[in-house]
């Protein structure tokens, strides 16, 4: 693996950039997010296909500082197999392959790509084909289309969506894959809206958020990093030194509990080295 693509690993932020636009790559690099997506697909007019893969090409940024993905258009259509060649000459640092359905998706777009794949679940045949996807090797990490879920399943309430998140969180633990990055807040510049979001999505287990606007990203570097009242928790059991079960300030501590204790350390660390 790449040590853009462990990056990828542990982004918690990941920034859209559409590729008919090479004037803003640098500014999406430089941004502060973690990892920057540049679109082929939602953010492209359907006439418009060719020429963003020119564009694309043409302002490629080789020596970001952070990991650059490509989302290619789906696996159904016209554009998959020229996507795919643009990106096997660009090398990624992955794909994100919208509209995954399927373990042989996974490995056809990292085959003729030759980079890892981020497989973005948005359709209710990509919520039924999760166990194979999420144990194909190729994939990397799972990425949520919120929107386009709740389009394909007919449902107006986000709430509606909480079964499909579980989903999400829990195949991606079941084949030892990094926590899963949930999908879009659409009201670009409502702060409160972003952190709501991200914060729940921190709740059920995400670790990361896809973002459309830069002025998402902080807001979402704050969700996911612990507060003080978390960081001085995992302190203190730290502190303790237990590995087998004991009471520290009233609270039983094990096992699985010293292990939360250090995530919630390495989260901290990975958040002031940023």
């Amino acid at each position: 693996m790449t040590g853009h693509a462990v990056a990828l690993s542990a982004a918690v932020s990941w920034l859209f950039v559409p590729a008919t636009r090479p004037d803003r790559f640098a500014k999406a690099v430089g941004s502060g997010a973690d990892a920057v997506i540049v679109d082929l697909e939602d953010a492209v007019a359907a006439a418009g296909k060719a020429a963003a893969r020119d564009s694309l090409s043409a302002g490629w940024p080789r020596d970001a500082a952070v990991p650059v993905a490509v989302r290619v258009n789906g696996p159904l259509t016209a554009e998959f197999a020229d996507d795919l060649a643009v990106c096997r000459a660009l090398s990624p640092a992955a794909v994100v392959l919208p509209k995954a359905e399927s373990a042989a998706q996974v490995r056809q777009a990292a085959r003729a790509s030759g980079a890892p794949v981020l497989p973005l679940i948005e359709s209710a045949r990509g919520l039924v084909g999760l166990d194979g996807i999420a144990a194909e090797p190729d994939c990397l990490r799972l990425l949520f289309g919120s929107v386009d879920l709740a389009l394909d399943l007919g449902v107006r309430d986000d709430l509606a969506l909480d079964s499909a998140r579980a989903d999400l969180v829990r195949w991606s633990a079941a084949h030892g894959l990094p926590a899963p990055v949930d999908g879009v807040t659409t009201a670009v510049r409502d702060a409160p809206a972003v952190a709501r979001a991200a914060g729940r999505g921190r709740d059920w287990g995400f670790g990361g958020k896809l973002c459309i606007h830069p002025a998402q990203v902080e807001q979402v570097h704050a969700a996911y990093a612990p507060d003080e009242d978390e960081l001085a928790w995992a302190r203190r059991v730290l502190a303790a030194g237990h590995d087998g079960a004991a009471a520290v300030a009233g609270e039983m501590i094990d096992r699985p509990v010293v292990e939360r204790a250090r995530r919630i350390a390495a989260q901290a660390g990975r958040h002031t080295s940023a």
